[in-house]
């Protein structure tokens, strides 16, 4: 069954921390190009200050995972590749990352077996702290992949990865991602992720994924100057179509309300049409977020609580604060506006 990214950083934490019990097993992540499986695993790791050896077994030989064979005396040694865990240079506790393992060819994965089970390749022994994990296309994928072998898919606990909006938006307003679109994908959400294997066959390379949506913030930040050049940089980055909607999108935004003025709790309109509401609700729990540890948070809080209020479609206010309490916590509950906007939308919160 698809899991949406934060279900399964909670897996990957869960499974991570179980290495102390001798509880872990293997996880494999399911999921097509750029839905954010090697993201995941490099959250989980940065949360719990563990490094992580990420190991692309697609440009690997047998050889590389198995060592290099020398004589002494009579008898042969291996040598162990120096990318494996050790926990001398790279510490007690950490994650190894096997990416791309249903591209890598069947003698590579044969060479892994031993190590994803066992935990060993002949003498050499992972650390006790370190979790595996490792991630792969799908056979429809369009990738360069090979079926795995039931051998080594019966050594893993298999997820597969669902892209998410929610939990995209929460990881753009951490990340400081142009908050112009994440407006655009809560106004367009099916291009969050729009990948047609066979787009490609016919030699349209881009497709909208959460990977390329981040590509698109760079291109934002570098021709968001030059009108003239930012639909064809987004097409890029996310594909024609999407690209080209982008840009139009982002051009009419010259009509927004004054942001400032809201989060100063200044007199501000509401705009009626509803592109432009995405736009403000995406940038004002931006804004909200980045008052998160300041002292005017409170205030700041407050004011977006009460312009929510405002809003013509309820619907619109409770996407706006539903995504401030994701990146802000409890603390919003204790915001004086934030009992006001919870019963003038309780009838939607709850029935609809």
């Amino acid at each position: 069954m698809p899991m949406r990214p934060a279900q399964l950083t909670f897996v990957l934490e869960r499974e991570f921390l179980s290495t102390a019990d001798g509880h872990h097993t293997p996880v494999m992540l399911w999921g097509p190009p750029g839905v954010g499986k090697s993201q995941i695993v490099a959250q989980v790791a940065a949360r719990n200050a563990a490094p992580v050896i990420d190991i692309r077994l697609s440009q690997m030989e047998p050889s590389d995972l198995r060592g290099i064979p020398f004589r002494v005396g009579d008898t042969v040694e291996w040598a162990v590749p120096a990318l494996l865990p050790n926990a001398e240079r790279h510490g007690p506790r950490g994650v190894l990352f096997l990416d791309e393992i249903t591209s890598a060819p069947p003698a590579v994965a044969a060479a892994a077996y031993q190590l994803i089970l066992d935990r060993r390749l002949g003498d050499y022994r992972i650390p006790d702290g370190w979790a595996i994990f490792a991630a792969g296309n799908r056979q429809g994928d369009r990738g360069v992949t090979y079926a795995m072998p039931a051998p080594l898919a019966n050594r893993f606990s298999h997820f597969e990865v669902e892209v998410n909006l929610d939990d995209w938006a929460l990881w753009a307003y951490a990340n400081g991602i142009d908050e112009r679109l994440v407006g655009f994908l809560r106004f367009k959400p099916e291009l969050i992720f729009n990948f047609d294997p066979a787009r490609t066959l016919a030699g349209e390379m881009a497709f909208p994924s959460p990977r390329s949506w981040e590509f698109a913030h760079r291109a934002l930040k570098k021709f968001g100057d030059h009108p003239e050049m930012l639909a064809g940089a987004l097409a890029a980055c996310v594909g024609h179509a999407a690209g080209v909607e982008c840009a139009a999108w982002i051009e009419s935004l010259d009509r927004l309300p004054d942001l400032d003025a809201i989060v100063e709790g200044r007199d501000a309109a509401v705009p009626a049409e509803i592109d432009l509401q995405y736009a403000v609700a995406a940038a004002l729990a931006g804004r909200a977020l980045r008052a998160k540890g300041t002292p005017q948070a409170p205030q700041v809080w407050g004011n977006i609580l009460d312009y929510a209020q405002r809003m013509p479609l309820r619907e619109m206010g409770v996407m706006l604060v539903s995504d401030m309490h994701r990146g802000i916590g409890s603390k919003l509950f204790a915001v004086p506006q934030f009992a006001g906007w919870a019963n003038a939308v309780a009838d939607v919160m709850l029935y609809e």
